[in-house]
């Protein structure tokens, strides 16, 4: 059935509106999918969130960074950034440049004053303040989530696999993404997905919705590291027996 002109998500005219559809069908398993949630991250198949994972009062870009607080002052050091990483599986070549890199980046944005600190603290509270440009609007710039556009990413570039990305869609995703003359966000929008894939890719090299949700809302990060610790555990077992 052909939407008439006014709720029409193609136009003739624009190719790209028909390469790149967007979901017409959201609110038959997402409640207001067009509503920014502020602690949640409903998808399709998950339209209360993820399961188990309890927000604590933080947005959800909160969640996304909170795990590499390690003593949950609200404050993120390098050298908390670089256990992170290491915890959920990076090497330490690219956790200490990942470490310096991230914090680099969001240090001064998220201060509460303007006097730089050359112990480059990321304060979680104000997060919401290093969203850049060339990213997927997941996030709103307060860091709420946005459902529709979650979604949208796979109509729009997932064509291989369902619910997954190849490494080629997630190249094209962050060249869609890219806003002109942006390129410190487009550069941030490519190392951040090649981490991301990096740590999370399935058995078939392609990154999981379910797993880019996790990224989202910082489970993942908890996932991986026990996942990381539990081979560390069995390896130092083994070495034993």
């Amino acid at each position: 059935m052909e939407m008439s002109d006014d709720i029409a998500t193609v136009a003739p005219l624009a190719s790209i509106t028909s390469e790149r559809p967007v979901r017409t069908d959201l609110e038959s398993f997402i409640p207001k999918p067009y509503m920014a949630r502020a602690m949640a991250t409903p998808d399709m198949k998950h339209p209360d969130g993820t399961p188990d994972h309890e927000a604590q009062g933080l947005s959800v870009l909160q969640q996304h960074v909170a795990f590499f607080d390690q003593d949950n002052d609200g404050i993120i050091y390098p050298w908390e950034t670089y256990t992170g990483l290491r915890a959920i599986g990076f090497n330490i070549p690219f956790s200490v440049i990942g470490a310096l890199f991230f914090n680099l980046t969001f240090s001064f944005v998220t201060l509460p004053g303007y006097i730089p600190s050359l112990l480059l603290p990321i304060y979680i509270e104000n997060i919401h303040k290093g969203k850049h440009p060339s990213d997927s609007g997941t996030y709103d710039t307060e860091g709420r989530y946005m459902p529709v556009n979650f979604e949208n990413m796979f109509s729009k570039y997932g064509k291989t696999v369902q619910d997954k990305l190849t490494p080629g869609e997630l190249w094209n995703m962050t060249e869609g993404n890219h806003a002109a003359l942006d390129i410190l966000g487009w550069l941030a929008s490519k190392l951040e997905w090649g981490a991301l894939y990096f740590i999370a890719k399935d058995e078939d090299g392609n990154l999981s919705k379910e797993a880019i949700r996790g990224m989202f809302d910082g489970s993942l990060f908890h996932n991986l590291a026990n996942k990381t610790s539990q081979a560390e555990k069995t390896d130092v077992e083994a070495l034993l027996i």
